[in-house]
């Protein structure tokens, strides 16, 4: 039992670091403006599929990383990630076995609360926003069947 833990809290980590390197990857500007949040949707698939490896305090790690990465204001990410898990574990039960579209809408709804977050931050901040900032919800829940796909197989690859 030991054993299958210590894989699958692997797995876990290793997924969160692929997407961090996703996030920081220099993308042009169009593409930048579309990208979503990578590391906020593998954070929404760990909830959804073992919401007993994730956790908010892993996702509030996982901010703060992505807050150092991307030289964002300390706690910005890590306080929108950890809300969204915690919204993410509360309806798992919910929207695990509903169709793929219900969860792409779900999961379009939690990238928004998230944006959300991080756009109040932003404003308290002093900083504006351009419009294509809202992009990145629309885009993260048109890419969740891809993710979840390829997020079910290294599942399936990490036991």
């Amino acid at each position: 039992m030991v054993q299958i833990r210590e894989v699958s809290l692997l797995g876990y980590w290793l997924t969160i670091v692929l997407a961090m390197a996703l996030t920081i990857i220099p993308w042009s500007t169009p593409i930048l403006d579309l990208t979503p949040d990578w590391v906020l949707l593998v954070l929404i698939y760990w909830a959804l599929a073992s919401p007993e490896t994730a956790s908010v305090g892993k996702a509030w790690f996982a901010g703060l990383l992505v807050d150092v990465l991307t030289g964002q204001l300390l706690g910005q990410y890590a306080l929108a990630y950890a809300f969204s898990i915690y919204l993410s574990v509360k309806q798992q039960k919910r929207i695990r076995h509903t169709p793929i579209i219900q969860q792409s809408l779900f999961v379009s709804l939690i990238l928004l609360v998230a944006q959300i977050i991080i756009f109040w931050v932003e404003r308290i901040n002093g900083q504006t926003l351009p419009m294509q900032f809202w992009l990145s919800v629309l885009t993260g829940g048109l890419v969740w069947p891809i993710i979840l796909m390829l997020m079910r197989k290294i599942r399936f690859f990490s036991y």
